[in-house]
C-alpha cells in the first residue's frame, strides 16, 4: 500500500497488520465505503429544502441540532442510479468535510466493516473520479471507497435558498438518527 492510499488506521494487532474501519454505503446495486473516522452519524431521509445552484447535485439544506447542513446527492454526484427502492431506504449521511458537516444522500447504509490496510488497491486506470479513493474486495464483493474532501462546502457553489423565504423559516423537521450495525 502506498500513503496515498492511507485512509485512516483504526489500529495495529501487536502481533498483526494496521487495519481500517469503514462505513459501508449502498447506492442501486453498488456497494461503497466512507472511513469511519469521517462519518459522524446516520439519518433517515428528509427531504432538503431546495437552494439555488448551478451544481444538480447539490439537493438543498438540513436543520440538524440547531446547524443547516448542505445536503448532496451521491448517486448524482458519481453519475450512478439510485435503486427501485431509494427513497424507501434512504439515509442522509452526516460527515465531516474541510473541517465542515455535511449531508450525503444514499440509498442505505448497510454495515461496518473492519479491512486489513494491505487489501486497500488504488483504483484502476480510467476510474479516475475526484471522488474515488480505493478499491477492497470482502469476500466476492467489490467495495469503492470513497473521498469526502471534495465534498467540502468551500468546493461547491452554493446559493440562496429558493424562493422568498424569511432567514428565520424552518429548513426542514429534524431526522431522526439511525444505528448501523
Amino acid at each position: 500500500m502506498t500513503d496515498s492510499l492511507s485512509i485512516h488506521s483504526a489500529g495495529t494487532a501487536p502481533d498483526g497488520p494496521s487495519t481500517t474501519q469503514l462505513v459501508v454505503l449502498r447506492l442501486g446495486p453498488e456497494e461503497y465505503a466512507l472511513p469511519i473516522a469521517c462519518v459522524q452519524e446516520i439519518i433517515f431521509f428528509t427531504p432538503p429544502r431546495p437552494v439555488s445552484s448551478d451544481v444538480p447535485w447539490v439537493s438543498g439544506v438540513i436543520a440538524l441540532r440547531g446547524k443547516i447542513l448542505p445536503v448532496f446527492d451521491l448517486a448524482m454526484r458519481l453519475g450512478v442510479s439510485r435503486g427501485p427502492d431509494a427513497d424507501h431506504d434512504a439515509r442522509i449521511v452526516i460527515v465531516e468535510s474541510g473541517g465542515e458537516q455535511i449531508g450525503i444522500v444514499v440509498d442505505d447504509a448497510t454495515e461496518v466493516l473492519t479491512v486489513e490496510d494491505h487489501d486497500l488497491e488504488p483504483m484502476p486506470a480510467g476510474a479516475d473520479h475526484d471522488l474515488l479513493r480505493a478499491i477492497t474486495k470482502v469476500d466476492d464483493r467489490l467495495i469503492v471507497i470513497l473521498d469526502v474532501a471534495p465534498l467540502s462546502p468551500g468546493n461547491v457553489p452554493m446559493g440562496a435558498v429558493a424562493g422568498d423565504v424569511p432567514a428565520a423559516a424552518p429548513v426542514a423537521p429534524a431526522p431522526q438518527p439511525v444505528s448501523v450495525a
